[in-house]
C-alpha cells in the first residue's frame, strides 16, 4: 500500500510553509529590524522541526511513518499555537522574557549560540510585540500553526491507497 500523491504534496506544502515562515521572520529581523524575543525563536525552532518531519513523512513509504509524522506535526503545531498565544497575551505585556519557558528551552538545547543569525534572542518580549498590517505578528504565526494542525490531522488520518 502507498499513500496518495496528494498526501505527499500536502506534506511538502506543509514543509514549504514552515520554511517560509522562518524566512519571513528572518527578513523581518535582518531587513526591517524586528528583533526576536525567546518566544519568537522558540516558534522558529518549532517551524523548522515541523518542516523536517514533513520532509521525512514525504519520503517515507510506511503507513506508520506517515501517521507518526502527522501526529508529531499535530503536537508541534498545537505547541506552536500555544506559544504564539502566550507570546501575545502574556509575554508581550512583561518587561522581561528572562527565564521564561521559551528562554529555558532555547538555553537547554544550546540554540542560543548554535546559529546566531537564525536563533539568537536579541529583544525582550515587550519590544518584540509588533504588528504587521494591524495584526500582531504572533497571530500571523498562530494562524499558520492552526492551518498546519488541520493539515497534520489530514495526514495522520489519511488512508493508504491500495495497489492492485
Amino acid at each position: 500500500m502507498a499513500f496518495s500523491l496528494s498526501t505527499i504534496r500536502l506534506l511538502l506544502v506543509m514543509a514549504a510553509l514552515s520554511v517560509a515562515a522562518v524566512a519571513a521572520a528572518l527578513v523581518s529581523q535582518h531587513v526591517y529590524d524586528m528583533q526576536p524575543c525567546p518566544w519568537c525563536i522558540l516558534q522558529r525552532v518549532i517551524y523548522l522541526a515541523i518542516a523536517a518531519l514533513c520532509l521525512i513523512g514525504a519520503v517515507g513509504s510506511s503507513v506508520i511513518i506517515r501517521r507518526g509524522v502527522g501526529a508529531l506535526v499535530l503536537l508541534l503545531s498545537l505547541s506552536g499555537a500555544a506559544s504564539a498565544l502566550y507570546q501575545d497575551l502574556v509575554a508581550s505585556k512583561s518587561t522581561s522574557c528572562n527565564l521564561t519557558f521559551a528562554d529555558k528551552v532555547i538555553s537547554a538545547l544550546g540554540l542560543d549560540g548554535a546559529f546566531p543569525p537564525l536563533l539568537q534572542v536579541t529583544a525582550n518580549c515587550s519590544d518584540a510585540a509588533v504588528s504587521v498590517l494591524g495584526v500582531p505578528y504572533a497571530y500571523w504565526s498562530l494562524a499558520l500553526y492552526v492551518m498546519l494542525a488541520a493539515a497534520a490531522i489530514k495526514v495522520a488520518t489519511s488512508k493508504p491507497r491500495r495497489r492492485y
